[in-house]
């Protein structure tokens, strides 16, 4: 059974930075590209930034591109998303979600087979 484990969310201040965690366990992360998604309380979910199977590329969209990191730590089965520079309308629900291909870029447009629960991002200004 595939699971994607969220952990990391919380309530911080504009400016300030989080660190969010996906733990998979059921799957080998080197066999699949992984993203960071989000919604927002009336809003469609969005991807937020990809990478690759190997961990060696990333695709960041839209307004986390040179505020968000994702990395990837195959041999722990483990993605991470460091945010940076957080603001109010980064808060969101922030999901891990697993696709069993290679491209980063390509993981932002499909539809992911698997998703994590979530983990609530709440920035107060």
């Amino acid at each position: 059974q595939v699971q994607l484990v969220e952990s990391g969310g919380d309530l911080v201040h504009t400016g300030d930075s989080l660190s969010l965690s996906c733990a998979a366990s059921g799957v080998f992360l080197d066999e699949y590209a992984i993203g960071w998604f989000r919604q927002a309380p009336g809003k469609e979910r969005e991807a937020v930034a990809c990478t690759s199977s190997d961990g060696g590329s990333t695709y960041s969209v839209g307004s986390a591109k040179g505020r968000f990191t994702i990395s990837k730590d195959n041999a722990k089965n483990t993605v991470y998303l460091q945010m940076n520079s957080l603001k109010p309308e980064d808060t969101a629900v922030y999901y891990c979600a697993a696709t069993p291909m290679t491209s980063a870029q390509a993981m932002a447009k499909v539809r992911p087979t698997y998703w994590g629960q979530g983990t609530q991002v709440t920035v107060s200004s």
